[in-house]
């Protein structure tokens, strides 16, 4: 699949801002994948998919959730925001045609990291964190160490994450958490 079928396909199914932001994190993905060398269509391909889900209906998100044999159920416990990633992996093959199964992990885990993530997951998952149109608390710093250290800089957007919904009193996905503890063992965080 080229990038220009992918933006004609994406762009109506966002907002014109949504539509903005995936733009900036197919750039974004791009910029990281040749600094830290993974595959820079790829990386940009991604980036401009990772939100194809964003505006399905809670109910068509559930119903993926609930009928799909790859997905986990248990996202269904926990905030809707995170199941566009997981059923957007699953509807750009069915709808799309595209089989690629890094690009698929990119796009599912792009919400909530995992353990032993691919350079690519890596890299969508920080692309979406960090892309220039995102303004929180601790986004530059974690800018400023993703020009040098992806794992690093996943781990900070990470904890910055966990930190935000426990200060929210809100639930936190096990693979987020997964995530986190797996860099934090690697040694890019704080003590094991």
């Amino acid at each position: 699949m080229n990038i220009e079928f992918a933006m004609e396909k994406v762009k109506p199914q966002l907002t014109k801002e949504r539509y903005a932001h995936s733009i900036r994190v197919a750039e974004t993905a791009k910029k990281l994948a040749h600094r830290f060398g993974e595959d820079v269509s790829r990386a940009e391909l991604a980036g401009v998919l990772h939100d194809y889900a964003k505006y399905r209906s809670k109910e068509e998100l559930a119903r993926w959730i609930k009928t799909s044999s790859v997905l986990p159920k248990d996202l269904l416990h926990y905030h809707h925001e995170l199941w566009h990633g997981p059923v957007g992996a699953l509807l750009i093959e069915s709808e799309l045609g595209l089989k690629d199964k890094a690009i698929h992990g990119a796009i599912r885990y792009h919400t909530t990291g995992k353990a032993n993530m691919s350079k690519l997951e890596m890299i969508i998952f920080l692309a979406d964190y960090i892309e220039p149109g995102r303004k929180f608390p601790g986004v530059d710093e974690v800018r400023k160490i993703a020009e040098n250290d992806l794992h690093k800089a996943c781990w900070m957007a990470l904890a910055n994450t966990i930190r935000f919904l426990i200060g929210k009193q809100a639930t936190v996905y096990p693979d987020t958490l997964y995530a986190y503890n797996d860099l934090t063992r690697l040694g890019y965080g704080g003590s094991v």
